[in-house]
């Protein structure tokens, strides 16, 4: 493993994160929550205030700070170009673009093409993860500040984890495939902190089982014992990991073999959920958030047999998960692992995150149909239905009441 510095300096102007501001993957807390108004009605014409042409299609998901839409996309089918853009909110003119050339072959799925990697910044700085392209920060006028290095990756579906960054440290899971580790490194120079291989990495399959393996889930920090842990869901289980020395301090086991969604958790009932994708089993377990509670890890439930297909990640909402999946939305109780309700649109799979306004849930198809709903454990209660006519597997942002939603096709600012 080796490390590069790019000349350049971090810009001596920064972005503070406000409220308002959609940092990362799944917001500000990584939950899918927004802290601020959303709208609840569009159209592919009505209530757009921008929309700009993006040069291929993509799954990474848009963020928000201050003045500043950033979003990664690809620049050819073969993702030999992997840029990261940044659009001015107000208009959705494009400030500036980085691109990081990969000409060598580095294996997807069609479903997942490259640059599937949401960028996260702190205001200060932006940084994405590009596969075997590496790990790269700018500043947020566009200025190279460092690289990393990650070396070549080979999975059969590609990449897809989201970088997280930690007060002066940015986390990294660095799979799937064989070579799999997570890594933490040093905000400010891209020096690497740790790095803690995964002992269950393997080339597409298990060579045990035979079954197809990985996980493509991205960080999430929760309390644990008094402490931050980083917990990630990797093939077959949870690990937390030290977030200081990559230490892995405990472990949820119990899980599928395919890691899509990341980890959710209920921090007022100390449960973390974790749900496997392709029929895998899902598991329910104990946070430890205090001294007083069960031991980290300790199992809640664990749910096998006709699981659904299950890629984005859900909002939980008073012990209840609404989750996305390929049938429809699923509401589950956090306790049990019971499934309450399951809606189904016909014709209509769901790879995008769920992510929550007001007190109002939003779930977007793969036809790019947006289904605004109340939270409800008894029944789904339907609000609005949105449609923009693309295809969009992408998570959308929420901020100061508007929303960004990024299709195969184009990035949206609705409002």
């Amino acid at each position: 493993m080796t490390r590069k510095l790019i000349a350049g300096l971090i810009a001596a102007i920064a972005f503070p994160v406000a409220a308002a501001d959609w940092t990362q993957y799944r917001g500000p807390n990584r939950d899918g929550r927004s802290p601020d108004k959303a709208p609840t009605e569009w159209s592919k014409t009505e209530h757009v205030k921008w929309k700009v042409k993006l040069p291929h299609k993509g799954n990474s998901s848009p963020i928000v700070i201050g003045d500043r839409v950033l979003v990664t996309c690809a620049e050819d089918p073969a993702g030999a170009g992997r840029s990261l853009y940044c659009f001015d909110r107000a208009t959705g003119n494009k400030l500036w673009v980085q691109t990081v050339k990969y000409e060598q072959k580095e294996p997807t799925h069609a479903t997942n093409p490259y640059c599937a990697s949401t960028p996260a910044t702190d205001g200060k700085v932006v940084v994405v993860y590009h596969g075997s392209a590496g790990v790269h920060c700018y500043d947020l006028a566009g200025k190279p500040v460092w690289s990393y290095e990650t070396g070549p990756m080979r999975h059969i579906w590609g990449y897809a984890a989201s970088p997280v960054i930690l007060g002066n440290t940015v986390f990294v899971n660095r799979g799937p495939g064989a070579g799999h580790y997570v890594a933490a490194l040093n905000l400010a120079d891209g020096r690497e902190v740790w790095k803690t291989p995964e002992p269950r990495a393997a080339d597409d399959k298990f060579a045990e089982t035979g079954k197809w393996a990985g996980s493509w889930t991205t960080p999430i920090v929760a309390k644990s014992d008094g402490r931050d842990v980083l917990l990630i869901f990797q093939a077959r289980q949870v690990n937390a990991y030290d977030p200081a020395n990559g230490k892995i301090l405990w472990s949820a086991a119990g899980a599928g073999d395919l890691a899509y969604s990341d980890v959710m958790i209920d921090p007022e009932r100390n449960v973390g959920v974790a749900l496997a994708g392709y029929g895998g089993a899902g598991i329910g377990f104990r946070l430890g958030t205090t001294p007083a509670d069960p031991k980290p890890g300790t199992p809640l439930w664990r749910t096998t047999g006709s699981n659904p297909q299950r890629i984005g990640s859900g909002v939980i909402v008073e012990g209840q998960l609404y989750l996305p999946s390929e049938p429809g939305i699923q509401c589950i109780d956090v306790l049990s692992g019971k499934i309450a309700w399951t809606q189904k649109f016909p014709g209509h799979n769901f790879w995008a995150s769920i992510v929550s306004a007001e007190g109002r849930l939003y779930a977007t198809s793969q036809k790019g149909t947006t289904y605004v709903f109340t939270p409800d454990p008894e029944k789904f209660k339907l609000l609005h239905t949105n449609s923009l006519g693309e295809h969009v597997n992408a998570t959308p942002a929420i901020s100061n009441g508007q929303m960004f939603v990024r299709t195969w096709e184009n990035l949206y600012c609705i409002e």
